[in-house]
């Protein structure tokens, strides 16, 4: 598809995607196939304030108890899920007649409801959340529920038919942070498969994704799939777990173009534009919503030689290299052993770099701190790991752009024909605005 004849559309398309602001409070409206992106403005001003006049709270889909239990009453249920999956419920009044919040996790919550929960399913980092990124985590038992606990990222990152014997129904209940190379949506697609291969339904709980309002980076390729990226999406795919799992299925991505057996449990009051504070680390090194905001674009640091604060109490939000020049790169850490990191980039090595996290909310991903890093590194045969890169970015000319001197705006021109058409072909799937 070329759009050498279609210049005006190109414009208000770049208009859309690639905008991005100063921070200074103001809204600056592109429209173009019903999507409306904002440029940067404060995050406090995007808030949904509950117990405002017009405001309304936001229900995940795990609260709507009433919508799926349906579809998992009288049923051998196993749950995917880890510890952002929890719900809030009110409490019978006590003897003052006053009721009262209480936060519990999911699996929790259903055999609470008298759902007959046989099984739970755990991605990366753990049931717990525990685990570094990479790190193989065991199958064990829920001390809390005596429940056994499959791992999905171990021996194998997709349940066997032994391992969903006897489930009627797996629900899936993780926070995603909308980024192709988290890796909970590789875990979504395997559930997904193995459920479709042995007639097991599946109900996705939907949850916000924070950082859905915008689309971006460069598209997987076919030859460079792995676990880090699946399916031909973009680096930010602007997409909550629920219409990802739609996708997924519309698209006919699983293996033999099989269809799952699919329900997917839509919040209530979302947008894709709204600020979702997100409540619980979906993982280690996602400590804080700045380190969210900034992952789709220091997470392609993974691949190469700097460090992004992994190590440290600033994870995603700062980075650095012993081989980055101090007159540059002021910001000055070591990085050393922790949670979430037993053997960070560059352990005990005094790193130089910058320091991210007054960062406003992105809406793009940014590659000026990937090129200038790049540029500047001491070492440059040192900086990429050429295998590790370009599974992340899923693609290996980005690389070669950045060796060869290209400059920022002629790399995103590059992704322009194909955001435009994952853009159309995604609205088919979308649940919110």
């Amino acid at each position: 598809m070329r759009f050498t004849n279609f210049k005006n559309t190109l414009f208000l398309f770049l208009l859309v995607c690639f905008s991005c602001g100063s921070g200074s409070g103001r809204e600056n409206e592109a429209e173009h196939n019903d999507i409306v992106i904002h440029d940067a403005i404060p995050v406090d001003s995007l808030l949904r304030q509950p117990g405002k006049e017009g405001s309304k709270q936001l229900v995940i889909g795990a609260q709507r108890f009433s919508e799926y239990e349906k579809f998992i009453k009288n049923k051998n249920v196993g749950v995917v899920a880890n510890q952002t999956s929890v719900v809030t419920y009110r409490s019978e009044p006590d003897s003052g007649l006053r009721e009262t919040k209480v936060e519990m996790h999911l699996v929790d919550f259903l055999l609470r409801k008298g759902v007959n929960v046989r099984k739970v399913f755990s991605p990366e980092h753990g049931f717990r959340g525990e685990a570094d990124a990479g790190e193989s985590v065991k199958d064990g038992v829920d001390t809390n529920t005596g429940l056994p606990i499959v791992s999905l990222y171990g021996k194998n990152k997709k349940p066997g038919p032994e391992q969903v014997r006897g489930l009627d129904v797996i629900v899936f209940d993780i926070q995603d942070v909308g980024v192709r190379f988290y890796t909970y949506i590789s875990t979504l697609h395997y559930i997904m498969e193995t459920a479709a291969e042995n007639n097991i339904a599946v109900v996705v709980m939907d949850r916000p994704n924070p950082n859905g309002h915008y689309i971006d980076g460069p598209m997987m390729e076919d030859e460079h799939r792995s676990f880090l990226g699946m399916h031909p999406v973009p680096l930010v795919h602007g997409m909550t777990i629920g219409e990802y799992a739609r996708m997924i299925n519309g698209q006919g991505w699983l293996a033999n173009n099989a269809k799952c057996d699919l329900e997917v449990i839509p919040m209530e009051n979302y947008s894709h534009e709204m600020v979702y504070p997100v409540p619980i680390r979906p993982s280690p090194n996602l400590p804080n919503d700045t380190a969210i905001t900034l992952y789709p674009s220091l997470g392609l640091f993974e691949g190469t030689n700097i460090n992004a604060g992994r190590g440290t109490e600033m994870q995603f939000q700062v980075f650095g290299s012993p081989y980055l020049p101090s007159d540059e790169y002021p910001l000055e850490y070591t990085p050393l052993p922790n949670f979430g990191s037993k053997s960070p980039k560059h352990n005990g090595e005094l790193c130089h770099g910058l320091d991210l996290r007054e960062t406003p909310r992105m809406h793009k991903v940014d590659l000026s701190w990937l090129i200038d890093a790049y540029r500047n590194h001491l070492r440059k045969d040192k900086f990429f790991n050429t295998k590790n890169f370009t599974a992340h970015a899923g693609t290996a000319e980005l690389q070669k752009m950045i060796e060869a001197g290209r400059s920022y705006d002629e790399i995103r021109e590059t992704w322009v024909e194909e955001l435009m058409a994952y853009h159309l072909m995604r609205k088919q799937y979308m649940l919110y605005n």
